[in-house]
Order: structure tokens, then C-alpha cells, then sequence
């Protein structure tokens, strides 16, 4: 999450410095893009590792190795260099939520599990507005300052080591201690397969936004960050009630959920006034505040401790798939369909769809998140 909103201010004026370099114009957003690649493909087998090995010895080395490879451009001259080392940032952030988050669900289960994992999404909202804010900040002196935060990452991996614990696999109660599982693959195919559209549901007004403000007349940055940061915050809200309605079941909650936001994206698609567009934005981000937290407990809540790292891998590069796909996929319908508008009212008709395919087709349980055991 740190890199798409702490580089996004600075990719102008990385174009510029490397303005004379071929295909610049195709490679600089591909330096923004490609972790989420790399996250999508990486997370299963972080995940593997973290089942067959240790999870807190991988978060601390990959924590380590992000802090090396996030720096990296402070001193690469390489647009090719750069792209490289973005690929490194991609793969040990793979590795990064994986673990956190299959360690969230070690430590904790029922109720307590249910809030950490929806503060997990809050926090990551929060963080993200900031550091939008602060990139642009940063960027305003040099475009490599920002890269700069990625070191944080070798600081907090020091209490990391200090204060987390590798939790062992007799204390889970699990009756299969010791035996080789094979991968979850039938207990996450639909919690996975949905999860690829809640990515892309999830990412295409993070990424779209400013365009559709742009195109209403808004061109002031201040007030497309004004703008985005209260779709963040209604996102956050999202996250943080996750709790209180995670009494519900993963059913009634997705077809909620995809509901509302393909309600917001055709809002956004049928508005001409900004105050429409901005509620449209506010209602998407909130659902899909919900949404995350809603999506990762159904599918970790199912996974016993021998499996918890691979699912939970599985899990994460779906999410990362969908943010991958999301841009590509909105400026395929927007050529296709004539106009952003258009592609957003596309992919708001598919998030309703979707609420009617989990009621009718798909088989996703009714029993409360918070009530089903984990192992």
C-alpha cells in the first residue's frame, strides 16, 4: 500500500528526469503498478514458506529486505534498475502481509481475531491518506525523497523481532500436528475468486478518482486530495464497524457490501455535480471498507494452522490480482465504452451482479463470521 500512494505525487517528475529514455511513458506507471504483480504472484509461496518454516523469521528478514529494495532508487540512475528493484519491493511485501496477517490469526481467534483484522484494514486506510499527503510533501524537493520512508521498514523490524512470537502448532489444538497438508485449494476457490472482483471493485476509485474530479471541472489538487481523503476516511468507518456487524454472516454481508458499491459507481457514472460524485465516492468507500475485512475472515477463519500461511497467500495474492487488473481492466471498458463514465457504470452493473451471484449461485456460508471456530 505504501508504494502506489507515496509515488504517485512524484511519477510526473519521474517522467521528466527521465524523459529521453524509450517508452517512458509506459514505464514510469509501471514502477507504481508492478508490486502488486509481484505481490499476486508471490503471496502463495511466501505463504508455503511460512507454513513449512518459520512466520516470524520471514516477516523480519523480508521487512529487512523491503527497506533495501524501497530505498534502492535514492541511488539507482536506471529507469531498468528502478523497475528491478520494484520487483524486489513486490516480493518481500508479498512475504510482509502474508505473515502479518496469518499471524493476526494465530494470536487471536472469535471476536478478538474479528477487530484485529478489521483494524488491520483501518490501519492500512489511515496510513494510506497520510501517506498520500506526504509523498507529495517529500516529492516537492526531489523526486527519489519520498523513497526514503522504505526505511522505516529495517526500524520497525527491530521491536518486531523483539515483541512477536512464533506461535507453535500443538497449541492450536490442531489433531494433524506434524503431517504435510496439502494446499486449501477447494476452501478458498470462491473466497479467492471473489476476492479478485472485491480487488478490483476495491481499487478503481482509488485509482480512478481524480480523473472522474478532473473531468467534472475540480482541477485544484488540494481539493482532489481533499476529496479523496473523505473517501479514505468513509473507507476507514467501513473497517472499523467491521466488528460490530460481523455477527452476520459472509453472505448477507458480500451481497450488502457489492450492492452499495456498485450503487456508488453508478451514482458517480449518472452525477454531473461534484457534491453527487463525492457521495457516490463516500458510499464506495465505505462498503468496501467493510468489504476486505469481510472477504479475508471468511476465507482465514476456514483454515486450520498447518494451512493458515498458504491460504492466507492464496487470499492476499487475489486481493493483489484485483488491484493488478483493476486499472487495465477500466481502461479497456473506457475504450471500449467511450469514457470513464461509462467503464465505472460497467463495473458498478458487475459489483451488482456479483450481490445477486453470492444470494443465488455461489456457495458462501450464513453463519456469523465472529462464531466459527478456528483451529
Amino acid at each position: 500500500m505504501l508504494g502506489a500512494v507515496l509515488l504517485s505525487p512524484v511519477l510526473p517528475r519521474i517522467s521528466e528526469h527521465f524523459a529521453a529514455t524509450p517508452g517512458v511513458d509506459v514505464l514510469v506507471p509501471v514502477i507504481l503498478t508492478i508490486p502488486a504483480l509481484f505481490i499476486a504472484l508471490g503471496a502463495p509461496f511466501a505463504g508455503a514458506i511460512a507454513d513449512k518454516f518459520d512466520r516470524k523469521r520471514l516477516l523480519i528478514v523480508t521487512m529487512v529486505g523491503y527497506a533495501i529494495s524501497g530505498t534502492a532508487p535514492l541511488y539507482l540512475d536506471s529507469i531498468q534498475a528502478i523497475l528491478a528493484s520494484r520487483v524486489l519491493v513486490g516480493i518481500c511485501e508479498a512475504a510482509i502481509m502474508t505473515c502479518c496477517t496469518t499471524l493476526i490469526a494465530d494470536y487471536w481467534s472469535g471476536p478478538r481475531r474479528i477487530r484485529y483484522l478489521g483494524l488491520q484494514t483501518l490501519v492500512t486506510t489511515v496510513a494510506a491518506t497520510a501517506f498520500f499527503a506526504l509523498g507529495g510533501l517529500l516529492g516537492a524537493d526531489s523526486w527519489r525523497t519520498p523513497f526514503w520512508l522504505y526505511a522505516v521498514a529495517a526500524l520497525a523490524a527491530i521491536p518486531m523481532a523483539l515483541l512477536l512470537w512464533q506461535p507453535a502448532a500443538a497449541h492450536h489444538g490442531d489433531p494433524h500436528h506434524g503431517e504435510r497438508r496439502p494446499w486449501p485449494w477447494r476452501t478458498l476457490a470462491v473466497p479467492s475468486l471473489i476476492t479478485v472482483a472485491g480487488g478490483v471493485v476495491f481499487y478503481t476509485l482509488i485509482v480512478q478518482l481524480s480523473y472522474v474530479l478532473d473531468g467534472a471541472g475540480v482541477s485544484d489538487p488540494a481539493a482532489i486530495g481533499g476529496v479523496t481523503a473523505l473517501m479514505s476516511l468513509a473507507t476507514a468507518v467501513g473497517a472499523g464497524l467491521f466488528a460490530k456487524v460481523s455477527g452476520r454472516g459472509a453472505r448477507v454481508l458480500l451481497v450488502v457490501e457489492f450492492a452499495v458499491s456498485g450503487l456508488g459507481l453508478l451514482l458517480i457514472f449518472a452525477a454531473g455535480a461534484v457534491p453527487v460524485i463525492v457521495a457516490g465516492a463516500v458510499l464506495t468507500g465505505f462498503s468496501t471498507g467493510l468489504l476486505l475485512p469481510t472477504l479475508l475472515t471468511w476465507a482465514v477463519n476456514r483454515l486450520p494452522f498447518a494451512q493458515r500461511g498458504r491460504g492466507t497467500g492464496l487470499w492476499t495474492g487475489a486481493l493483489f490480482l484485483g488491484e493488478f487488473l483493476s486499472p487495465l481492466l477500466v481502461g479497456g471498458l473506457t475504450a471500449a465504452t467511450g469514457g470513464l463514465g461509462p467503464a465505472l457504470a460497467v463495473i458498478g452493473v458487475a459489483s451488482l451482479v456479483l450481490a445477486g451471484l453470492v444470494v443465488t449461485v455461489l456457495t458462501v456460508p450464513s453463519a456469523p463470521l465472529n462464531a466459527v471456530p478456528a483451529e
